[in-house]
């Protein structure tokens, strides 16, 4: 009996294993930081990301591993005994389908005062392949950017399966995932659910306008839901316009495995020797202190590193699109600068229509990629419509769609070669038009060729509004080989950031706003070449309510296109007041989209007033900071949200009714990011036929404001309040 239990306690021994910490790595802000362990063996283990902590020395105790419980390792590789889905699948020369990444060596270099960046270098243990963790780290905003690089020096070519840009490793009793999706008109839905056992994926495989039905990002909450100001909170944005996967394994173990990249499927890369292939970034921030904070975070993260001209304010504009659509002469186009000019509006831009020769550009199936003007439109040109509107103190803009094609065009005549398809399958037609395949150097080449030669049209073009409106189907490419036809997904995408940075190096100046049908690719990856995205093309202002909650959990007000629209609305049919939809759209990019000559009356003067309003609080809704207040999803009804600037002078809180409140309900909300020593003026701007509020003209203590709040009244729906607070003596 003895010899029995002296083996059973031999063999258990043997099942746990003992990995000896040699030595810990890190990567910090000034409020969090990411912990990794090398063990003896020289394996990367991942071991925590929160709170900034002091001394990391508790990390250099013993670690246990068991069959049934095997160490996270910073980057999961498909072998050894772990079970999740890994970060790397790869296939050597010889058939082999494993790897066992070792670590070799880290360094970390000061890019300047406020970002560091730290590369960790591991190789497999059996074959000459090097894999690169990259992370870039902005101390202020609290984020961290990772990536990843590969490169071997095999005799022959590797198939690279799966290539993740990073890797998540939580342990708590409850996870959360918030994410957001929808549909065209009807983008970035917030969804919250409990994660089970399993896998739980959200990935795209439409190649173009990936964000627009599920965006790339996603917050994850531990042990409770995720709340505005309290609670850890952990967020992940995929700076990447293709196809993406984000996967949360939950396993036995209870701990949270994240895997988030580029989508394996159909995209195997076959990489030479010596050859390197880098992921797109990941971006990390984490809260202590709920996702209000996260957005923050990645609010000024984006204005100063991830946005064109951050820095900058962002004009008013009024968009032709809704006003005229294709159907307009250039007297009609003179006379929305006009309207323009005479609202206060900043920036006019032509949208689509107003191009083609042999195939006009009236409607949605001919002209596109004829990138001359329409003459029987615009007998002089866009020079003469350009110089009218500085003419008229305002800029001028235009709308252009390069990377597609229509059948009807002489383009899609003269090169069928560049229109993407497959073998001798028909090209899928989407909105009357083919994708041009942007892996071919020649068609990125006329790309940007067309963009130069739209610009050259006139030297008072000062914004570009960049389309595209479908998505890639049945693809393949004339100019990629046979072998390398799974290469189209990444090829196309590198393809096109190719020709945005030539752009933007161009044209340093220029304003560039991202339109993909809308959110179609509301992502960091190709935000950084814009200064500005169309959310929707959904006008409406309740649905917009909705739309620009969930874009707020990750992208600034700044970078949002918010506009004023028609009622009723074009797309929904919905009627609501004049009021309603201004304060909506001031929320966000201050813009509109209709057709001027419809307002009548007293409402001219209350739209230029708003316009005007707008110029003079602008700077704290593009560049304050952003407190989510109340949520449009709550039961109640209401919405409501603010802005303070970074040195609490000055906030800007919008209130929005979207149901009926009997007359015995008022809005009473408790401030937020106001400096409690400070006293602030209340004043009601854009101020209907009543006051909504009798604090209006009156100065409140800023802990007042943040722990009583300010009672609104607001009964019947889509009624709607603007309060200015500026700090007095």
């Amino acid at each position: 009996m003895k010899k029995l239990f002296l083996f059973l306690f031999l063999l258990s021994s043997t099942l746990v294993c003992g990995q000896v910490v040699r030595q810990n790595l890190s990567v910090s802000t000034e409020n969090t930081v990411m912990v990794f362990s090398v063990t003896e063996s020289d394996e990367l283990i991942y071991r925590y990301y929160g709170n900034k902590l002091q001394n990391l020395d508790a990390f250099s105790y013993e670690l246990q591993r068991t069959p049934h419980q095997p160490l996270p390792v910073a980057y999961p590789s498909f072998g050894g005994i772990a079970s999740i889905i890994p970060a790397l699948k790869l296939t050597h020369a010889d058939g082999v389908m494993i790897s066992e990444l070792k670590f070799s060596e880290i360094s970390t270099t000061a890019v300047d005062a406020n970002v560091t960046e730290t590369v960790i270098r591991m190789k497999d243990r059996c074959y000459d392949i090097d894999v690169v963790l990259h992370f870039k780290a902005y101390l202020k905003e609290d984020v961290i950017a990772q990536y990843v690089t590969i490169s071997h020096r095999e005799k022959g070519n590797i198939k690279v399966e799966n290539l993740a840009s990073g890797y998540l490793n939580l342990h708590a009793d409850h996870y959360y995932l918030t994410h957001f999706a929808g549909a065209w008109a009807d983008e970035m839905g917030w969804q919250e659910e409990l994660l089970t056992r399993g896998v739980k994926s959200i990935e795209s495989i439409k190649g173009v306008r990936t964000a627009q039905t599920e965006n790339p990002s996603f917050l994850i909450s531990v042990d409770g839901k995720a709340e505005e100001y309290a609670g850890d909170v952990y967020a992940g944005v995929l700076a990447w316009s293709s196809n993406y996967k984000l996967s949360f394994q939950l396993s036995e173990s209870g701990c949270l495995d994240v895997v988030a990249g580029m989508n394996p499927f159909a995209s195997t890369l076959t990489i030479e020797p010596g050859r390197e292939i880098k992921t797109p970034e990941m971006i990390w921030s984490y809260s202590h202190n709920g996702k209000n904070r996260i957005s923050q975070n990645f609010h000024s993260w984006s204005r100063r590193y991830a946005l064109a001209h951050g820095d900058d304010l962002r004009p008013i504009v009024l968009n032709s699109w809704e006003g005229v659509y294709m159907k307009f002469d250039e007297q009609a186009i003179l006379s929305l600068i006009d309207d323009a000019a005479e609202y206060g509006v900043e920036m006019f831009v032509l949208d689509d229509g107003w191009f083609g020769s042999k195939y006009p550009r009236d409607k949605a199936d001919s002209g596109l990629g004829d990138w001359m003007v329409n003459k029987r439109k615009l007998p002089h040109g866009i020079g003469y419509l350009a110089d009218y509107a500085v003419k008229k103190g305002i800029r001028f803009g235009l709308w252009i769609e390069p990377e597609m094609v229509n059948p009807r065009s002489e383009l899609a005549e003269k090169h069928p070669e560049w229109i993407v398809k497959t073998g001798k399958y028909t090209p899928y037609l989407e909105r009357n038009q083919w994708l041009l395949d942007l892996s071919n150097p020649e068609v990125q080449r006329f790309v940007e060729k067309t963009f130069d030669d739209v610009v050259a049209m006139s030297p008072n073009i000062s914004y570009i509004k960049w389309d595209a409106n479908r998505h890639a189907n049945n693809v393949g490419s004339s100019y990629l080989p046979v072998e390398k036809q799974s290469h189209f997904w990444y090829e196309y995408t590198q393809g096109l950031y190719s020709v945005y940075e030539k752009l933007r190096n161009k044209y340093p100046d220029l304003i560039i706003q991202l339109c993909s049908s809308g959110g179609g690719r509301v992502d960091y990856g190709a935000l950084k070449y814009h200064d500005e995205f169309w959310a929707s093309d959904n006008t409406n202002a309740v649905n917009r309510i909705y739309i620009q909650y969930g874009t707020s959990h990750f992208f600034p007000a700044i970078a949002i296109g918010s506009h004023i629209s028609s009622s009723p609305n074009h797309q929904t049919g919905m009627p609501l007041p004049l009021k309603f939809r201004v304060d909506v759209a001031m929320s966000g990019r201050l813009g509109m989209e209709l057709q001027p000559q419809d307002i009548k009356g007293k409402d001219i003067v209350f739209v230029k007033r708003a316009v005007e309003t707008y110029k003079e609080v602008r700077s704290v809704i593009q560049h304050g900071d952003l407190f989510r207040l109340k949520s449009p999803y709550d039961s109640t009804d209401w919405a409501s949200l603010m802005y303070v600037s970074s040195v609490q002078n000055k906030a800007v809180y919008f209130v929005y009714s979207l149901g009926y409140h009997n007359r015995h309900q008022f809005y009473t909300e408790k401030l937020k990011g106001l400096s409690p020593d400070k006293r602030y003026k209340v004043t009601e701007i854009n101020k209907g036929n009543k006051s909504a509020s009798s604090a209006a003209g009156k100065v409140f203590m800023g802990e007042y404001l943040m722990n009583v709040g300010i009672q609104l009244n607001l009964s019947k729906p889509y009624e709607s309040a603007v309060l200015l607070l500026e700090e007095v003596e």
